[in-house]
């Protein structure tokens, strides 16, 4: 059933909302899924807070204009599912390596992230981009590192007082 007018206004409105808040994108052409694996994959996407979506090419094309993705515009060919990731930049990267592991058929075409298009091997690299939560916990331990070492170096002056006084004791 074709789309009327109004139907293709809205699909490129809402994907060109998406693609204004989202952190990065993975386009991946999904041939040869099943209809079930494409329901889990959209359900672990809604886990994991990645908005997926299957668009024409030329509704995407518009809808990606204007945003920091439209670099990806002369890479749309073909039936391709677009992964937004909304949370963190690594969230889409994530699911479309997992479920690729198990479902040969999710084949990365591209991605992009901050306006930049990487080819498709980089996957991995920007599925190994911490969360917010790991980015969070790593600088925190960064912070306090510094600290830390401060707080044990003037505890080791009284401590080598004592081991001192102690061995002098023994020695008596």
């Amino acid at each position: 059933m074709p789309l009327n007018l109004e139907d293709k206004k809205s699909i490129v409105a809402e994907v060109s909302a998406i693609a204004a808040e989202a952190h990065s994108v993975v386009a991946a052409e999904y041939h040869g899924l099943t209809v079930d694996e494409m329901t889990e994959l959209r359900a672990t996407a809604r886990n994991n807070g990645v908005y997926l979506r299957v668009v024409k090419n030329t509704l995407a094309r518009r809808a990606l204009e204007g945003t920091d993705f439209e670099c990806m515009n002369d890479g749309l060919v073909g039936p391709l599912v677009l992964a937004f990731s909304q949370e963190d930049p690594g969230s889409a990267a994530r699911l479309v390596k997992d479920f690729a592991k198990e479902h040969d058929a999710l084949v990365t075409k591209m991605l992009a992230i901050g306006g930049d298009l990487l080819a498709a091997n980089e996957l991995d690299r920007l599925a190994s981009l911490p969360t917010k939560d790991q980015a969070i916990s790593i600088l925190m331990s960064v912070m306090k590192a510094p600290t830390e070492k401060l707080a044990r170096t003037l505890n080791e002056v009284p401590g080598k007082l004592v081991r001192t006084v102690a061995a002098i004791k023994d020695a008596k």
